[in-house]
């Protein structure tokens, strides 16, 4: 597949493990909310790349992505140290699983992250179809550290009666909570647990999942997304697959740019 050669415009620090970079958009470039592409630098001509999240909406101008940052990873420690200008290298060719396409639509969407792995689902909720597909929307990212929210506020500034937002902190002690949860709850959590124990549906005064009705989207380190699929499929859920689409979905295709800052 080709690559186009882009060029960064703009970087910005969440933390010292993650950081948002965004770039020139290769010609006739299309891809759909959810989706990612390969991506890298060739820091002496032969490229190193990885897959990222598209951040962006379809329709933007630039590509915008959430990288970790790992010091002695072959790109992430020299991406990190790019700036406005800097060249990066882009496939032209985008996909993945966590499209509105790859679930049923139903009564509420469960988008289940742990670090970068929020990168889709903000483009998700950045989307006028979320709710042409879903009656509601739960977004649950569980990170190391308060600095790693990435996007808080614009999360915070898109909840409604319809979005809710669920950010949890398990590596330090914070007061950071759910803006409208209905219930005081232990915020240092992994958002998985919260869902599997079911105390996630009752501190958003919510009716427990159900397959029938609700559907799940899982990114993120590869134990959560080993983890929630084996509970999900114990449980009565179905996989999207090649063979169809059903009432869950999970990335799996970039769990290397992601794995060594997730909880």
């Amino acid at each position: 597949m080709p690559y186009s050669e882009e060029r960064i415009t703009s970087t910005r620090r969440w933390s010292d493990k993650t950081f948002t970079f965004t770039t020139t958009r290769p010609e006739g470039f299309e891809f759909k909310n959810g989706q990612f592409v390969t991506l890298g630098l060739r820091p002496e001509g032969k490229l190193i790349p990885r897959a990222y999240s598209i951040v962006s909406e379809p329709e933007a101008e630039e590509l915008e992505f959430l990288s970790i940052h790992v010091p002695d990873g072959a790109l992430t420690s020299r991406l990190a140290h790019s700036g406005p200008g800097d060249s990066v290298w882009i496939n032209t060719k985008a996909t993945g699983s966590l499209t509105f396409e790859h679930v049923q639509p139903g009564r509420t969407l469960y988008m289940l992250a742990t670090g970068t792995g929020i990168a889709p689902f903000i483009s998700l909720i950045r989307s006028d179809a979320l709710f042409e597909y879903f009656e509601k929307a739960v977004l649950v990212h569980s990170v190391r550290t308060v600095q790693e929210l990435a996007y808080r506020d614009e999360i915070e500034s898109r909840i409604s009666e319809r979005l809710r937002y669920v950010p949890t902190v398990t590596r330090e002690n914070h007061d950071y909570a759910c803006p409208i949860a209905q219930q005081p709850y232990d915020n240092n959590q992994r958002g998985a647990d919260m869902f599997r124990s079911g105390e996630l549906f009752s501190i958003l005064d919510l009716p427990p999942a159900d397959p029938e009705q609700d559907r799940v989207m899982l990114c993120g380190n590869p134990a959560m997304n080993r983890e929630m699929t084996d509970w999900l499929l114990e449980h009565g859920w179905t996989q999207t697959n090649y063979k169809g689409v059903g009432n869950f979905s999970v990335e799996q295709a970039f769990v290397t740019t992601m794995s060594d800052n997730d909880d």
